[in-house]
């Protein structure tokens, strides 16, 4: 009996050991997956700084598109067409041969001919050369006038075209430049079409001039034809003694 109750102690001494503890919970590291997750969230990050920048730009695009749809708040067309106009005015009030062209031709048929007709009397034609001096003369002071004018239209521009260009300068957008450009071409094209107009008088104030000459050669014939005659009223040249 007391062999039996030994083994049995050393059977349960052995045993003991033997016996299953309760399961704990065991933490495990695993280098792969945590290098995986952290590549997964480095590429999102990526990600959401490529969208981030991709919005920053279609804002700065969309006020780009803003500042270039904006219109520019100044406009020179007005005074540039008035000035025309007041060099236009000139020539409407411009006195001696019109400018008209059906009624500029029968004039100048009429004041100023190639010959004049044996019929036509000294008193008609000395009529005749008064108004051709007078129209020289309304062409010259035409001529005066339009010059004047534009040298006070030239003072106007340098004015205007101080304030395009400061507008030009100045523009946040491509259609505000575009409009401060188109006013500086009008600009141009003003001062071109001025200078046409001052052109315009000045050649008719020349072309007058010799026309006149050519009348009066044409008028000196007229009469020296009257003088001398034709036919039996022919002008025969005489002796003359003035002492006996």
């Amino acid at each position: 009996m007391k062999r039996l109750f030994i083994a049995g102690v050393l059977c349960a001494a052995l045993a003991g050991p033997l016996i299953s503890s309760p399961a704990r919970a065991i933490t495990v590291f695993d280098p792969r997956n945590f290098s995986q997750n952290v590549l997964i969230a480095a590429r999102t990050l990526d990600q959401i700084n490529n969208q981030i920048t991709s919005l920053q730009n279609e804002a700065r695009m969309l006020s780009n598109q803003a500042l270039n749809l904006t219109g520019l708040n100044f406009n020179a067309i007005g005074k540039l067409r008035n000035a025309l106009m007041q060099t236009n005015q000139l020539f409407d009030q411009a006195r001696g041969l019109t400018y008209d062209v059906s009624r500029a031709d029968a004039d100048f048929a009429r004041l100023y001919p190639e010959q004049y007709a044996a019929t036509v009397s000294n008193d008609s034609m000395a009529r005749d050369a008064i108004m051709r001096w007078t129209q020289s003369q309304q062409a010259l002071r035409t001529t005066a006038t339009l010059q004047a004018q534009v040298v006070r239209n030239l003072n106007d521009d340098q004015g205007t075209l101080a304030d395009i260009v400061a507008q030009s300068q100045s523009a946040v957008g491509a259609l505000q430049a575009t409009q401060a450009t188109n006013q500086l071409l009008a600009l141009q094209t003003k001062q071109l079409m001025q200078q046409q107009q001052l052109q315009v008088a000045q050649d008719r104030a020349t072309a007058l001039g010799q026309a006149e000459d050519a009348a009066e050669m044409a008028r000196a014939r007229a009469v020296r034809q009257q003088f001398f005659g034709t036919g039996a009223s022919r002008y025969t040249p005489q002796t003359v003694r003035f002492y006996p």
